[in-house]
């Protein structure tokens, strides 16, 4: 999405402006044209939410509460129904103006998954050595008793090629393409999976075109622990369907290690299903705003998860944060000058048709959101936000970084995309925004089943909540209109 260079041109770019910059556009001059952006008032309050935020368990609550007493959200379930409901209580306790949006999505169920070895040089007679492995979203079943094939191992795409329809069909395609985890450790976690996923997303397209009658791909993410990895996959038309799956890290590698050895034979078990779509919803929540309420700025995170562990980092977290601006400003007794629009998105995971059917229904007032804010990615330490939008912003941003900066997150990345969910409002211009984290060990637990509440660090969750609800007041409360 964004190169490492852009990256550090933009830190020092960053560090430049609150250096250089801040001091000015933070000011009210009498005499000089450079235009007021934040009054004395605004800025003095949105450090007294940033404290707040500090200092509150709200956000922390809320995501126990989705992650342990709804537990994973995979749309289309009855538990992402329950949490609709339950989120939509609570913004009306806040006295927020609430409305469901409603959407028709996706229904896929996981069922019953299973993966064995059943033959390979040197196995002991009469046993079966079993796999770590999980569906991937979408994808099909196979035969009521399983499927059995060999296995072919490929790297990547181009070795696929190479190897030809000869040697693959009738087979099943393992893609050993690896995370790459010192990519991750360097604080590019986002890059390394963005890779991998290429994999998860394609590869049973790829493999079909070659006559394979099943894909198993490596897991997409840094974990070490033999835990697979799920996530949506794709079909193509006019290409046969094939039964997918994720292979822990540890079974890709044994897998690959045997195959050089000789042959290797699976039998491959998966009862998934996809149902009729089924009804679902966003969940809307305004705040409205005291001089222009017809201006939006939304705060968001997406309501549905995986299925195979609590949706805890991915991304309940997020919704909590979001639902904590307007929990802090009614505890504040501050109102902001624009309305604040919450936005829990419904069917990010495999569809995002939350996003979409959003952007559709306000496409004739796509003038009036100033700017949208989403909460992905977990629940990491962050170092400041990313913006998608226009460079000229940047010294609008300046005077937000710099109250920021006082909890080490006051640095800004200029980028092209801030969220999944508010993609299709920032590909129409409006400016849009994201916490900037530390992703060095979140794609060990993400789609996978340790993504649960025990990994909510409640001082970092505290950190991500103060940065969404000063950027949220900050914007809400410019007085200059964002470039765009």
């Amino acid at each position: 999405m964004y190169s490492k260079i852009k990256q550090i041109f933009v830190i020092f770019l960053g560090l430049f402006l609150l250096g250089a910059t801040v001091e000015i556009f933070a000011q009210q001059p009498t005499a000089s044209p450079t235009p007021v952006l934040y009054t004395e008032k605004t800025l003095a309050q949105m450090k007294q939410i940033q404290q707040a935020a500090l200092q509150s368990d709200f956000a922390l609550r809320q995501t126990a509460y989705l992650s342990y007493n709804i537990g994973a959200r995979l749309t289309g379930s009855p538990q992402a129904q329950r949490a609709v409901e339950y989120v939509a209580g609570e913004m009306r306790k806040l006295g927020l103006d609430v409305r469901l949006q409603k959407l028709t999505v996706p229904h896929w169920v996981r069922g019953e998954e299973r993966g064995e070895l059943v033959e390979y040089d040197g196995m002991a007679r009469g046993t079966k050595q079993k796999i770590v492995l999980t569906a991937l979203g979408g994808s099909i079943a196979t035969a009521p008793n399983g499927l059995v094939a060999d296995v072919v191992v490929v790297n990547n795409f181009d070795e696929l090629t190479q190897i030809g329809r000869k040697n693959i069909e009738g087979k099943i395609v393992l893609f050993n393409n690896k995370f790459d985890r010192e990519m991750a450790a360097i604080g590019f976690g986002g890059q390394a999976y963005r890779h991998a996923a290429g994999y998860r997303g394609g590869g049973a397209i790829a493999a079909a075109r070659f006559g394979a009658i099943g894909v198993l791909v490596r897991s997409a993410g840094g974990s070490q622990n033999r835990l697979a990895h799920t996530g949506a996959m794709r079909y193509a038309e006019g290409v046969k369907k094939i039964p997918a799956a994720a292979v822990s890290f540890e079974d890709a590698e044994m897998i690959d290690y045997l195959a050089k050895m000789g042959k290797v034979k699976i039998k491959l078990l998966l009862t998934p299903q996809t149902l009729p779509d089924t009804t679902s919803y966003n969940v809307i929540a305004d705040l409205k705003g005291s001089e222009k309420p017809d201006e939006i700025v939304i705060v968001s995170g997406h309501l549905d998860s995986w299925d195979l562990g609590q949706g805890a980092i991915d991304d309940a977290a997020g919704v909590a944060v979001s639902m904590q601006v307007a929990y802090l400003l009614r505890q504040l007794k501050i109102r902001p000058k624009r309305t604040i629009r919450f936005v829990a998105w419904m069917n990010e995971e495999n569809g995002v048709v939350g996003g979409r059917t959003y952007a559709q229904e306000e496409a004739a007032n796509i003038s009036k959101h100033f700017a949208a804010i989403e909460s992905d990615l977990g629940a990491n330490h962050p170092v400041g936000f990313h913006f998608a939008g226009k460079p000229e912003a940047l010294p609008f941003l300046a005077p937000i970084s710099k109250i920021l900066k006082e909890q080490g997150a006051g640095l800004i990345n200029l980028t092209e995309e801030a969220g999944t969910d508010i993609d299709p409002l920032t590909s129409k211009g409006v400016p849009s925004f994201a916490q900037w984290f530390d992703t060095r060990t979140y794609f060990n637990y993400h789609h996978t089943a340790a993504d649960t509440f025990d990994k909510i660090v409640p001082r970092e969750l505290a950190e991500n909540g103060a940065v969404i609800a000063v950027l949220a007041y900050g914007l809400a409360n410019l007085e200059q209109p964002l470039p765009r």
